[in-house]
């Protein structure tokens, strides 16, 4: 761990650009994320090794479906091939590997590279890697609350019992707060991400186009969250 930082314990990242990274050089938008999907591979590493325990990625919103469909089919390829291949890795790590979504809408060889991949990584401790797939913030605080009026109703809670914490467990996935969002290529928006869990989240906006925000990258942005004064409504 490089001590010269303060460690955020969840990162978010946002990952933008992968399409601009491509037309400005004259590529298909496919080759973009291929690109990404590379650069995302070693800069997890890095993030790990730094001593982080927490990293969820905007892999896929609800609202990508909306993009052609020839995109969507070779997101989804990639998907797919992008879990096989990087199951043992992940194994070899000590990473468990977790998803935020709905299934809903999703080809079946993704519900499955998704479910065999948790199952393979499910009992790691290293660190956790969160991978928001077909992802909508809006839409997760209201599955959560359709989860929690099932449970009053089935008597396995009261309405009393509702405050912030209980709220937090009934997420598509029970992880802390975020600490630390980046979005790259410059957009100053949050897209609907991880809206609950990143209410006192320090946000970062870089110019660079995903493919390229390498280690080097990520150290920038460690830099600049150091010198933040947390205050969490404080003042």
């Amino acid at each position: 761990m490089d001590n010269k930082y303060i460690l955020p314990k969840h990162v978010g990242i946002i990952m933008d650009g992968n399409g601009r990274w491509a037309k400005k050089r004259g590529l298909k938008r496919s080759f973009g994320h291929k690109a990404g999907a590379d650069n995302l591979e070693k800069l997890l590493k890095h993030i790990f090794n730094m001593g982080i325990k927490y990293v969820s990625v905007y892999a896929f919103s609800t609202e990508n479906f909306k993009r052609s469909e020839e995109e969507v089919n070779y997101l989804m390829d990639l998907f797919v091939k992008y879990f096989t291949k990087k199951k043992k890795i992940f194994v070899k790590e000590e990473l468990k590997v977790i998803f935020s979504g709905s299934k809903a809408n999703l080809r079946q060889d993704v519900i499955n590279g998704i479910n065999e991949i948790e199952a393979a990584t499910k009992n790691l401790t290293r660190g956790t890697f969160n991978i928001c797939l077909n992802y909508g913030g809006r839409l997760e605080i209201v599955d959560a609350i359709k989860k929690i009026n099932k449970d009053i109703n089935d008597n396995k809670i009261s309405i009393d019992e509702i405050n912030e914490e209980l709220v937090s467990h009934y997420m598509y996935q029970d992880l802390p707060d975020l600490d630390f969002v980046i979005r790259t290529s410059g957009e100053q928006r949050i897209s609907n991400f991880m809206l609950w869990q990143a209410s006192y989240a320090e946000y970062y906006f870089p110019s660079v186009l995903f493919p390229d925000f390498d280690e080097k990258e990520f150290d920038k942005a460690l830099e600049e969250f150091t010198k933040r004064n947390r205050r969490f409504g404080g003042v």
